[in-house]
């Protein structure tokens, strides 16, 4: 397999790898315990960085490429709740005034958490893309930078470290499941592992519900969707008409997507919990979840890896999962 010209390349990958040094972690590989099919499983826990999800990854990239002058105008962004919480993480860190946009379906335990940090948090509008207008007004207001949730360089190179991670910790993978929304994720791990393995399948994975990437590359452009409730809400949100940068890279490189009712995301959660006490958000347990559901076809002695990409569940998901709920809570 050729990989395309594309917006981000394997350089710029490990150029990130420096810049997020001693902000993000290095996160372990585990094996799964017995999952179905003849694979050998593991997962990658990024539910272990510091602020609970992989997003602190494109946000130190980001924040790592902005000079002083723009470091004290502050930054902005708008969020289902991860990245939001990881650009507040990292501009606290190094002194950066932070605002964030959240739309008003964001659970309050997301929103709770940002307000923790201490940037300002500014909550309206239905949607993600509502979020975005907010923050696109606070750019030309206050002369703020954006740091993008997914649709940027600087953030899909800082997402792309997972992807040199997984190919030190395990040589052999064969797949890779990422959950897949705005694309950032799926985008930075698929330039990563392409680029070095080529025939490595990416399989990305998301909810049923008003999954804007897959009904965005089924129509060969960027199409938008009305915001359903789901459990996998950190993949909530659209991808942006404009999008210039990660529909074609995940249209380039990811081999296949994975959709998901609810009642399979929560037991992938489930699973999560009761086999290895790992406490997953929705979004993050969909490659479980998939695998549970015998959505991937997967042979014998083959290593695939699982990204496990945030710990921020909702308090009573939490309190269901250890009741041993065998439905999510309504």
């Amino acid at each position: 397999m050729s990989i395309p010209e594309l917006p981000v390349t394997l350089a710029d990958v490990a150029a990130a790898r420096s810049r997020i040094a001693g902000i993000a972690v290095a996160t372990p590989v585990i094996p799964a315990m017995p999952l179905p099919g003849a694979g050998r499983y593991w997962l990658k826990l990024e539910n272990l960085q510091p602020t609970g999800s992989f997003k602190v990854r494109g946000a130190a990239s980001r924040l790592g490429t902005l000079d002083p002058a723009a470091l004290e105008r502050g930054v902005v962004t708008a969020s289902t709740g991860n990245h939001g919480r990881a650009v507040a993480h990292v501009a606290a860190a190094r002194g950066v005034p932070a605002t964030i946009c959240v739309s008003v379906h964001v659970p309050p335990g997301k929103v709770a958490a940002l307000r923790a940090t201490g940037c300002e948090v500014i909550v309206g509008g239905d949607s993600q893309a509502d979020a975005l207008v907010t923050a696109d007004t606070l750019v030309e207001q206050r002369g703020m930078t954006l740091v993008h949730p997914f649709d940027d360089p600087q953030v899909i190179a800082g997402q792309g470290t997972i992807g040199l991670e997984i190919l030190e910790q395990v040589p052999a993978t064969t797949t890779v499941v990422i959950p897949l929304s705005g694309g950032g994720l799926a985008a930075g791990i698929a330039v990563a592992v392409k680029a070095t393995r080529p025939d490595v399948r990416v399989v990305g994975v998301a909810m049923e519900r008003a999954a804007v990437m897959a009904a965005s590359l089924a129509a060969g452009r960027p199409v938008e969707l009305p915001e359903e409730p789901t459990l996998a809400d950190s993949l909530q949100g659209g991808i942006g008409r404009t999008n210039a940068t990660t529909f074609p890279i995940v249209r380039a490189l990811v081999d296949e997507v994975v959709l998901l009712c609810e009642q399979e995301i929560w037991d992938g959660m489930r699973f999560a919990f009761d086999q290895h006490r790992l406490i997953l958000e929705g979004g993050a347990a969909v490659g479980i979840a998939a695998v549970l559901a015998g959505h991937l076809d997967v042979a014998a002695d083959q290593d695939v890896v699982l990204i496990c990409s945030g710990a921020n569940a909702e308090v009573e998901h939490i309190i269901a999962l250890a009741q041993g709920r065998a439905t999510p809570p309504a």
